[in-house]
């Protein structure tokens, strides 16, 4: 059996249609579907009930985003355990198939799709999945990058090390880490295909990008993310963007937009590298709740 767990928080928005592509997936393992719900007060949970019973509720302060997976993954019954997020849609029937497929490896612990944007996306969100979620897959990854928007485990490994409950983010690199580092593989599934529909205020941008910083800082201390750092990225995000977007004819009405994003990004970046005090109660909600 597989089972999909997946963190809802006011996802009401996107999630009927979510749930409705997940529930038509076309494998010949069974699959159960684990809602793992921290204090929705919009229509979420009566979307949810509509598709499972699995809803499990936990208090919105005592939610972390490692916190409410090991929740879903304590109750789940499959060997192997998929994530995705509660605003992400899979692109065809073929979504799940094709995640989990790569797992029937003995040394692949984690495998972890493409993800794309729509016409909600920003213009450079989709220059950021193109970079990480290529079309292609690479002969070998090396490194221990993924991203549990659009990911599966194997259940036996994740009992043998939960997800990190006390980081901001990056819950998934810091777990794929952890095996990595004992010589199993993370795998790249570019046929898994999620969009990803961020609708986000400068604002939720800006602290999406600090808390991740935050929290790559924790998993790899070793980086360091300078001012000069992040005035060469951002010179060099906005070339790129402004190049890509001339190319596509769509330059000068993204401009703005295209700075802002970059702004935020690598300006939120610089921030959360540079925190060195404990989070107070106040940030965390933040960074949680963006």
């Amino acid at each position: 059996m597989i089972s999909i767990i997946i963190r809802t928080y006011n996802e009401a928005k996107f999630l009927n249609k979510s749930l409705g592509f997940v529930s038509q997936q076309e494998i010949d393992e069974d699959y159960e579907l684990i809602i793992v719900d921290s204090g929705s007060t919009d229509e979420t949970l009566d979307i949810a009930k509509s598709y499972t019973k699995n809803i499990i509720p936990i208090k919105k302060e005592d939610f972390s985003f490692g916190r409410s997976l090991n929740y879903g993954c304590t109750v789940a019954k499959g060997k192997i355990l998929v994530f995705i997020s509660a605003h992400c849609i899979p692109y065809n029937r073929m979504w799940l198939k094709n995640l989990v497929e790569p797992l029937k490896n003995l040394d692949v612990v984690l495998c972890y799709g493409r993800q794309i944007g729509n016409e909600l996306s920003k213009f450079s969100e989709n220059q950021v999945f193109a970079k990480y979620f290529p079309e292609e897959k690479k002969d070998e990854q090396g490194g221990f990058y993924c991203n549990n928007a659009n990911s599966a485990i194997k259940k036996e490994f994740w009992e043998k090390r939960q997800f990190d409950e006390n980081l901001t983010g990056l819950e998934d690199m810091d777990w794929a880490k952890y095996f990595y580092n004992q010589g199993y593989k993370i795998v790249y599934c570019p046929e898994s295909i999620i969009y990803h529909i961020h609708e986000e205020s400068w604002r939720k941008v800006l602290i999406r990008y600090e808390r991740e910083a935050y929290a790559l800082k924790e998993i790899m201390p070793e980086i360091h993310f300078n001012i000069l750092d992040m005035i060469r990225a951002i010179f060099k995000g906005l070339f790129n963007d402004i190049k890509s977007g001339f190319k596509k004819g769509i330059f000068i009405g993204k401009l703005p937009e295209i700075f802002l994003f970059r702004i935020c990004q690598f300006y939120g970046a610089y921030r959360g590298n540079h925190i060195h005090r404990k989070l107070s109660k106040e940030k965390k909600q933040n960074y949680f709740y963006p």
